[in-house]
């Protein structure tokens, strides 16, 4: 049974996590040529997709958290049961997790990505305007 809750917990992870990267995929297109290279913008967002993978999974699969079905606590003599009740309860914390963990991934890199934005245009202001003459 614990095979298949991890099973079942990876897989809803992977799918909130591509809803998460069908979401937000029109935002960072929006973003990422303003603040990369043409060049390198494709890969740099091939990159934050498989890290939006990444993090999901890890935050929603919580693997130290899932060992309690199979180990048994120091003052039990029996590991958990997997009930109704706990699957409810696993599946509803793999869906929190994966999207809090994406949460704060997504504003991390929003903030960076806002920081670099002022900085191009600051720059770009810079280059436009032409030298006082002395």
């Amino acid at each position: 049974m614990f095979i298949v809750l991890l099973v079942v917990t990876f897989a809803i992870a992977v799918i909130v996590s591509f809803l998460v990267v069908i979401l937000f995929r029109k935002s960072i297109a929006t973003i990422r040529p303003r603040i990369v290279a043409e060049e390198i913008s494709r890969a740099w967002s091939r990159y934050l997709t498989f890290a939006i993978y990444v993090v999901g999974v890890s935050g929603g699969v919580r693997v130290w958290d899932l060992e309690k079905y199979i180990t048994p606590r120091p003052k039990e003599a029996e590991a958990i049961v997997l009930n109704a009740e706990r699957w409810t309860l696993e599946v509803y914390r793999t869906v929190i997790g994966t999207l809090q963990s994406i949460a704060w991934m997504l504003l991390v890199f929003f903030v960076f990505a806002l920081i670099a934005y002022v900085i191009v245009r600051g720059l770009e202001a810079r280059h436009s305007t032409p030298p006082a003459e002395k």
